[in-house]
């Protein structure tokens, strides 16, 4: 006995609005970020090579940049709280 033929539905495609999940303060994160890497290898270029600055300050910031502000800009997300909604414990009505 021979099987029923089904036709695929045919899905159409939706269009999602697409927009840039980063905001202004994430990229003002990043760009602390990036003047922290420029200050690192700024420090490095100072002369001489076995002072201060290129031997301890130097990765010092150069690794906090990288490691640290940069990923911190990408994954920074503000809480927004609804100003509508009653918090924990209170009430919205009058007593």
């Amino acid at each position: 006995m021979a099987k029923p033929i089904r036709r695929r539905e045919t899905k159409r495609k939706t269009f999602r609005d697409e927009h840039i999940p980063l905001t202004k303060t994430n990229f003002v994160i990043m760009g602390i970020g990036l003047v922290v890497i420029i200050a690192g290898y700024l420090a490095m270029y100072k002369q001489p090579v076995e002072g201060f600055l290129p031997v301890v300050l130097a990765p010092i910031l150069l690794v906090l940049g990288y490691c640290v502000i940069i990923p911190l800009g990408i994954l920074y997300k503000k809480s927004y709280i609804r100003l509508n909604e009653p918090s924990v414990g209170q009430t919205s009505g009058p007593e």
